[in-house]
């Protein structure tokens, strides 16, 4: 279930904890930054800080707890990273075992969470510029693909880059470019336009995470670098024990989202 576009942050968190909201938060709470979620064992965690570091398009850190920590002042009101995401991902081993919407069951003192930029807050930007961003119009999912781009790795984290897609004629991806550049903390001017093979995307249609949308015979495909890769890497590198959001439910801040823009 979804909600009006109209209600605040907080309302939106408070629907979601109370599981009255329980689908992707795209268009929800326009003006407020959303973030995607990681969660890791402190060991684990002080390396995936380092790997957020080199690698700040697809991972761009809005926010680190302390271990065991659940709130997150800086970010929200009342905000508890167990009940305010519409759906998370519990991993094991690599494997994902469960996708919950809530995390009082599994949460440990140990855990460290990092929020990460999302690209559904430069959409407001877009929008606002007379842009169509067609996952909204169509009411479904972003669609997001694994590339063969390799992240920057750590030692022992590692893993292919994750883009998600939004179409544009030839003028509005220029625009679109413009306008995302102006936003570097989550996830910036894209990361490649046009032939999605030359990414390793053999099928446009056929996204990894997401849902497909229309792509009209005068648009080419545009590429941002994604806050999904982090389950790439998960995927890649199979540590003992994670968390995350589920692709396109995320965290709804009360930060704004103009508050961000560096110009």
């Amino acid at each position: 279930m979804t909600a009006s576009t109209t209600n605040s942050a907080y309302e939106c968190r408070q629907q979601i904890r109370h599981g009255t909201i329980t689908g992707p938060t795209a268009g929800l709470a326009p003006g407020y930054v959303q973030a995607n979620l990681m969660i890791l064992p402190k060991p684990l965690a002080d390396e995936f800080l380092l790997f957020a570091q080199r690698n700040p398009k697809p991972c761009p850190l809005l926010a680190v707890t302390e271990p065991g920590q659940y709130e997150v002042p800086a970010m929200g009101k009342s905000i508890d990273l167990r009940t305010d995401v519409p759906r998370y991902r519990v991993w094991q081993d690599g494997a994902l075992t469960d996708e919950p919407q809530s995390l009082t069951d599994v949460w440990r003192d140990d855990l460290v969470s990092f929020l990460i930029g999302c690209s559904f807050s430069f959409e407001e930007a877009l929008v606002a510029a007379g842009l169509e961003v067609r996952h909204i119009n169509q009411g479904v999912n972003v669609p997001m693909y694994r590339t063969n781009i390799d992240t920057m790795p750590t030692s022992r984290l590692s893993g292919p880059l994750v883009v998600s897609m939004r179409p544009f004629k030839a003028s509005d991806a220029i625009r679109a470019i413009q306008i995302t550049s102006r936003f570097p903390s989550v996830h910036g001017a894209p990361v490649h336009i046009g032939d999605p093979a030359q990414i390793g995307i053999n099928d446009i249609h056929q996204p990894d995470y997401g849902d497909s949308v229309a792509i009209k015979d005068d648009e080419i495909p545009v590429f941002w670098a994604c806050g999904v890769t982090p389950q790439s890497v998960i995927a890649t590198v199979k540590p003992e024990f994670s968390i995350t959001h589920a692709p396109g439910h995320m965290l709804i801040t009360d930060v704004l989202n103009t508050t961000l823009a560096t110009l």
